[in-house]
């Protein structure tokens, strides 16, 4: 999926960046300095090949899907380096912000314990380090801590380290947890004997992050993918010692689908679940199956979407059949295919979208969206349900990690723009709500100095969009104020409205920060997905820039003074508006990019491609090939002055090229009538995610905030010379 919340040191006082909230401070037009010419690529024809037509890529040079060619290292090497000698002029400012907003972190952090077959689990950061440690205390009185992995030493050594799933045995002795060393999301699958302590000769490569036991023991399922597409192309099991090809359990026929593997909540029943955007199809059998003899829930049928758990002598079933927004039925495991014999949990509105759900042995919890938010319901078996409350105008309630059937109490996270993420227990025994932890802000950080908002923005089409706001108290709403706004607005991904302690960094330098939910989400219901995708994709990029005008016309923010940033497929809006509306911002930030949307979606050798049809249609036919190339960012570039850009790429990406954004920088670049710097940092050494470690990350939040608030604030940042030369 094009996919993806302290006090300031003395030297960030003495530097231009550090403005707490102060309202004598103003923001006038950036000004620029000039600097040696960036790169700039050759343009070499190539013929892009469709049913519909063949279009000339002058730029393609650039792919290297082996990502070793010396001339296209060395020209993104080059990027790097003019991204750098740009931002020079203000890297003290960027160090500044790294230092205030990792000072906001409590270094030796844990999450809450999780008890799961007689054991408390939690994952905790030690002080310095980058990685997480995963621990476990037995259920008794002065029981020890086990470390069972620390990112820590597994990453030593390694440029890159992110640790994917980990399933601990039935018998809780073992436990397969895979690994990923270079980004790309094919991780390697081991297992670890916490006994003995030590690590079993088993070593399964490309394999997807989910693993599931049988119940003996020694054998697991795990997700081969596919070394091109890198779908999840096939479930295998292994038997611990064994050596040769592991037997094959199931194949995936369909290019389009993806697979996943699991174990019910109950424990009784092995899932497999293969899904593509819009269409999914189930599998099951009993763990101590070893023959594994999968039956299908439901085939397979277009259109229909459904997510099975299993509860005493039922399956419980999340489905779209017959009910746009989903609903939650029962069955008798013997007659799940028998769709007469459904009987509804939570029945279907049309106002309220089910999202998720969670099962006990006494309730059922539904994760559930109305009116652009998440709330929970709470339903005890045969009883009327009921809701949990919020405190904000805007937030996300979501259920926590809840993984054992016999208890009253319901584990929920709750956060909003001023609040940080909390977590409780529920008990449904005396209908008490205990506060188990908030996510820790050090410094000087109180939530009653900001102000949250959610309101309605008008679209051009009469669609009422809606948006949730977060400035600090004082902030002057007069249209003076730098307005930073966010989107995504694709896959049926709703943006939670959860806090983040760097984006204090804004905040306290009044900025008002604007997150618009935007058709192509879910947080109005399926309806709201449906309006956003394939010949309504259009939707997606006009309710954005509605926003702005919306935001701007009731002065949140300065005409121009607006920032806007999105990733992966926000990062796709990022650039179609920078085409359409690029008097509208002045600058974007585009995290990897999914921009040259029409020759990669031609393109099935490009990993994930054929799973994504339903979402963006396949370029092979006509009417979808011409309305994908109508917004498609880079065949749209024309010779306009276009705004500030800081585009950034992991080499290793698996879910968007690094292809796509420097292809769009290098042909920007020849079209760009303006002066204003156009910036691509490339990660070498990381793919979507972006650098992995805790604190790493933050270089990278640093360094796009520190590109806006120099901005917003005038600061002389490196401008680009004049354009390289004719498109």
């Amino acid at each position: 999926m094009r996919t993806t919340v302290a006090s300031p040191s003395a030297a960030l006082q003495d530097s231009f960046s550090y403005r707490m909230f102060r309202s004598d401070i103003s923001y006038s037009s950036p000004s620029f300095v000039t600097v040696s010419k960036p790169p700039l690529a050759s343009m070499r024809s190539h013929r892009v090949a469709s049913p519909n037509g063949a279009r000339d890529d002058a730029y393609y040079w650039l792919r290297d899907d082996t990502r070793s060619d010396p001339e296209v290292l060395d020209y993104l090497k080059a990027e790097n380096a003019y991204t750098q000698a740009m931002l020079a002029p203000v890297q003290p400012q960027i160090d500044g912000l790294y230092t205030e907003i990792v000072a906001r972190l409590k270094q030796d952090d844990a999450t809450v314990p999780v008890r799961y077959r007689g054991y408390w689990y939690a994952v905790r950061y030690a002080t310095g380090q980058e990685y997480p440690i995963v621990v476990r205390r037995a259920d008794a009185p002065d029981a020890a801590e086990d470390i069972l992995l620390d990112g820590n030493a597994l990453a030593s050594g390694q440029p890159f380290f992110q640790l994917g799933g980990y399933e601990v045995s039935p018998d809780n002795r073992l436990l397969a947890y895979t690994e990923d060393t270079v980004g790309r999301r094919q991780y390697r699958l081991r297992i670890k004997d916490l006994v003995t302590g030590t690590l079993l000769p088993d070593t399964i490569d490309n394999v997807d992050g989910g693993i599931a036991w049988a119940d003996d023991n020694r054998t697991l399922l795990y997700v081969e993918k596919d070394p091109v597409t890198l779908l999840g192309r096939r479930i295998r099991s292994h038997t611990l010692g064994a050596t040769g090809a592991d037997p094959l359990v199931y194949e995936e026929p369909d290019e389009s689908f993806d697979l996943t593997v699991e174990r019910s909540k109950s424990e009784r029943y092995l899932l497999i679940a293969s899904e593509s955007t819009t269409s999914s199809e189930w599998r099951y059998t009993r763990t101590d199956d070893l023959s594994f003899a999968f039956q299908v829930v439901v085939p397979r049928e277009e259109d229909h979407e459904y997510q099975v758990d299993h509860l005493d002598d039922r399956f419980l079933i999340r489905s779209n059949w017959q009910a746009l927004n989903f609903r939650i039925v029962e069955v008798p495991v013997e007659h799940v295919a028998e769709r007469a014999r459904w009987r509804d949990v939570v029945a279907h509105d049309l106002e309220v979208f089910v999202q998720d759900f969670e099962i006990f042995r006494s309730f059922i919890a539904v994760s559930e969206r109305s009116r652009g938010l998440m709330n929970i319901r709470v339903q005890r078996w045969g009883e009327a349900p009921f809701h949990l409350t919020a405190d904000d105008p805007t937030y996300t309630m979501a259920l926590g990690s809840n993984p054992e059937l016999d208890t009253t109490k319901l584990r929920y996270i709750y956060t909003s723009l001023t609040t940080p993420g909390t977590t409780y227990d529920y008990d449904l025994a005396d209908g008490s709500r205990v506060l188990l932890k908030r996510e820790p802000v050090l410094g000087p950080f109180d939530p009653a100095d900001y102000v949250s908002e959610f309101v309605w923005a008008s679209a051009r089409d009469g669609e009422r969009i809606p948006v949730s706001i977060v400035y600090r108290k004082g902030t002057p709403l007069d249209g003076t104020a730098p307005l930073y706004q966010y989107g995504y607005g694709s896959y049926g991904l709703s943006m939670e409205p959860g806090f983040s302690s760097s984006r204090l960094s804004l905040l306290d330098r009044g900025f008002v920060y604007a997150m618009a939910h935007v058709r192509g989400g879910q947080e109005l219901g399926r309806r709201w997905y449906d309006a956003g995708r394939l010949e309504f994709k259009w939707n997606t990029f006009n309710d954005f820039v509605d926003v702005t005008d919306h935001l701007v016309a009731r002065r949140y923010g300065a005409r121009d003074k607006v920032f806007a940033a999105g990733g992966s497929a926000g990062g796709l809006l990022m650039g179609v508006i920078a085409n359409v509306a690029p008097d509208r911002y002045a600058a974007l930030v585009a995290h990897v990019p999914f921009v040259d949307i029409v020759t990669t979606m031609l393109d099935t050798s490009i990993p994930l491609t054929t799973l994504e049809y339903d979402e963006w249609g396949n370029p092979n036919e006509a009417a979808a090939y011409a309305y994908m190339l109508s917004y498609s960012p880079y065949d749209n570039i024309r010779r306009q002055s276009y705004p500030a850009m800081l585009v950034t790429t992991g080499l290793w990406d698996s879910q968007v090229q690094y292809y796509e954004p420097a292809k769009w920088v290098a042909k920007l670049r020849r079209h760009n009538t303006g002066s204003r710097p156009l910036l691509l940092h490339v990660n070498l050494e990381a793919g979507h995610g972006g650098k992995s470690g805790r604190y790493e990350h933050m270089r990278e939040v640093a360094r796009e905030y520190g590109f806006v608030i120099a901005l917003a604030a005038g600061t002389d940042i490196a401008a680009s010379a004049a354009p390289g030369g004719a498109p």
